[in-house]
């Protein structure tokens, strides 16, 4: 797409990220037991610090940080443990990150207690319709927010996804959630899109979605695309036991050419590398 139909900037409350050619790269620190691909690797506060630490030096722009697993059919937690588990990971990030943080949560509570230990931008898969205390959590921190479609609930969202045309109903999603977000005080500058690939979508489903990165970009808000590790990467190779790092950096360099804002990844340092390098091959 033209550089001039793609969003510029996202304003985040304490800051504006700029889009330059290529997308942002969002780190994925799960600070969970039960994650479909790194379910535990982060469960220690200090491992997850670590992690998040090293995310910043191998390139990313975000690290996105999530108390919660939101796997097919994993099992919900309550407030007070996903508290626990990221808290203490924010607070000690705190004031050694020079990049944002983002909180990965549909739950209010937790949002507004990130928010306050250092988070700038709230990752809801409900797109805020989950928790009824969510706009105003967002709207009176005036942080950054990430609103995804889903369909369903991670325990029931791959039980039978079903769409009689999957990219315009998810596009009439995002558009009248944006609205809903205005209405209640949000600036649209602060709200990104995420069509929410894996989230209640057949494999073909996803692919629908990703061929229609263009025009979601178009929108109007920030797009960003979260494709890392997800199970349609082996179905599409025909090879559950794929390297879907390396395929999933394949996806990273469509989705950029194609005007995504951000790409949430596992792989931060190879995509990283694949996206400077695809943007010099662009700019000679």
């Amino acid at each position: 797409m033209s550089p001039a139909s793609r969003s510029t900037s996202w304003n985040i409350g304490t800051r504006r990220l700029v889009f330059e050619t290529i997308p942002l790269v969002m780190g994925i620190v799960n600070v969970t037991p039960d994650s479909f691909s790194d379910g535990g690797k982060h469960f220690a506060s200090d491992e997850a610090i670590r992690s998040a630490l090293q995310m910043q030096a191998d390139g990313a722009d975000i690290v996105d940080i999530g108390g919660e697993s939101t796997r097919p059919y994993s099992d919900p937690v309550d407030t007070a443990e996903e508290l626990r588990r990221v808290l203490p990971v924010i607070q000690g990030l705190a004031g050694k990150l020079t990049i944002p943080i983002s909180i990965d949560t549909s739950k209010a509570e937790v949002a507004r207690q990130a928010i306050a230990a250092g988070a700038e931008i709230v990752n809801d898969i409900t797109g805020l319709h989950g928790d009824p205390g969510m706009l105003n959590v967002v709207r009176e921190a005036g942080v950054g927010v990430c609103v995804m479609h889903i369909q369903g609930t991670p325990q029931t969202m791959q039980d039978n996804p079903t769409y009689n045309d999957v990219v315009a109903e998810i596009e009439a999603y995002l558009i009248a959630t944006r609205t809903m977000c205005e209405s209640a005080g949000i600036d649209r500058d602060r709200i990104c899109l995420d069509p929410g690939i894996g989230f209640g979508k057949s494999h073909e489903h996803n692919l629908q979605l990703l061929r229609a990165t263009e025009r979601f970009a178009s929108l109007g808000s920030p797009l960003l695309i979260g494709h890392s590790r997800k199970g349609f990467i082996g179905k599409v190779l025909a090879d559950k036991m794929a390297d879907r790092d390396a395929a999933g950096i394949g996806i990273s360099l469509a989705v950029a050419a194609a005007g995504a804002s951000v790409v949430r990844v596992h792989a931060v340092g190879p995509t990283a590398q694949a996206l400077k390098l695809f943007q010099s091959c662009r700019d000679v």
